[in-house]
């Protein structure tokens, strides 16, 4: 009797339903930076820098109470991006300079490339952690090299990624404010969904050419 992929491989990674995670993805880069930065470059230019700063906490305070109260699922994502814009916000409002909030995401970026690349130069990609917040990892491949070495290329590519977005970033601030804020709000999140595609499609490619792996899509992943 011929054997199909699935029932050869030994080990299967199960991948939940592409649809609704690409929808929370896009209701995640509205809240996060979509609007924040539409409602920063619009103030700025019409009521001034504390206004813009403002409207920006103001935003952030907002959606996280909107979901609270409502009592639905607060995504750690989520959390994350609006805690990073509350700060730089807040540090930008104790200094009274909006060059530093555009600032703090360059340092921000360079930190996230140093510890990329490390993980993966040390053979301990982080990226092999966060992969478990979206498929469900047999605990048998928590250990394979060919797996591991998957999970530290796309390190490696995302650690690019980042060092590329700084670089970015640091040549629009010479430019001035406003090609900060167009940095920010489009090229660095253009980048970023670039580098996504890349890291996915390289990391896809990768473990379809193992014999012992494969994939199985559509499916809510159990919790590894």
């Amino acid at each position: 009797m011929t054997l199909c992929k699935e029932d050869a491989a030994p080990h299967v990674i199960e991948v939940g339903a592409i649809k609704p995670a690409l929808m929370r993805a896009a209701r995640l880069f509205a809240e996060t930076v979509l609007v924040p930065t539409g409602l920063l470059y619009i103030l700025l230019h019409t009521a001034g820098l504390l206004p813009a700063l403002l409207s920006v906490l103001g935003w952030c305070t907002l959606t996280v109470a909107i979901r609270w109260i409502s009592g639905r699922h607060l995504p750690g994502t989520l959390l994350v991006c609006a805690g990073s814009l509350c700060a730089r916000a807040s540090v930008a409002l104790a200094l009274s300079s909006a060059l530093v909030y555009f600032v703090q995401p360059v340092i921000g970026s360079l930190f996230m490339a140093a510890l990329f690349l490390g993980s993966a130069l040390l053979g301990r990609p982080i990226t092999q952690r966060l992969a478990r917040d979206f498929v469900a990892l047999p605990a048998q491949l928590h250990h394979h090299s060919g797996l591991n070495r998957v999970f530290a290329q796309t390190a490696a590519l995302w650690g690019l990624g980042r060092l590329i977005d700084a670089g970015m970033s640091i040549g629009f601030l010479h430019m001035g404010v406003d090609f900060a804020i167009l940095s920010r709000g489009v090229f660095s999140t253009a980048l970023t969904i670039l580098f996504v595609g890349i890291c996915a499609a390289w990391g896809i490619r990768s473990l379809r050419r193992m014999p012992d792996v494969t994939f199985r899509f559509g499916r809510t992943p159990a919790a590894a």
